[in-house]
């Protein structure tokens, strides 16, 4: 269980984050269109998985444009957005963003992806969802990097996440 904070107070995860070197456990992730996506869907492809609470949030908000803006200029890489938002409102929030270069999955059928990789949030206001969490896979599907954001309102180390591709 990892603590993390959200304004400032204590909030808990629902375990640790998976170890750099290992592998990305497969997933079964909601597209857009309410098909599924899994880990194999993107086989030989590096990823960059930006987790996040809620994609109607200013610091979710701002991950996913920043992501975005940097996914056009990384080859053979995707960014992989992933909430337990309802994949309409990522698709909404996307078009009105003119969002065009992430992949926006969805957990919300049973929050495994984030049980699995130990990112669920279990208390506090936020209990349920996903903490803010970057996790970059290589073309292999071995963990090359993984931030869990200590204060759930700071945005993630994009330098830092990015410097390993």
């Amino acid at each position: 269980m990892a603590s993390i904070t959200l304004g400032g107070n204590p909030i808990h995860t629902s375990g640790e984050l998976p170890k750099i070197g290992t592998k990305l456990a497969d997933f079964k992730l909601v597209k857009n269109d309410l098909s599924i996506a899994t880990l194999s869907d993107f086989s030989g492809k590096k990823l960059v998985l930006n987790i996040f609470p809620s994609i109607d949030t200013g610091t979710c908000a701002t991950s996913v444009r920043k992501f975005n803006e940097s996914a056009t200029q990384l080859e053979t890489t995707l960014v992989l957005c992933i909430s337990r938002d309802l994949p309409f409102a990522q698709k909404r929030f996307c078009g009105a963003e003119g969002i065009e270069n992430v992949v926006n999955l969805s957990d919300f059928q049973d929050g495994s992806f984030g049980k699995t990789n130990g990112l669920e949030i279990v208390d506090g206001k936020l209990a349920g969802l996903n903490s803010r969490v970057i996790i970059v896979v290589d073309e292999n599907g071995t963990i090359v990097y993984t931030e869990q954001v200590p204060e759930i309102a700071n945005e993630p180390n994009y330098e830092a996440a990015l410097a390993v591709l």
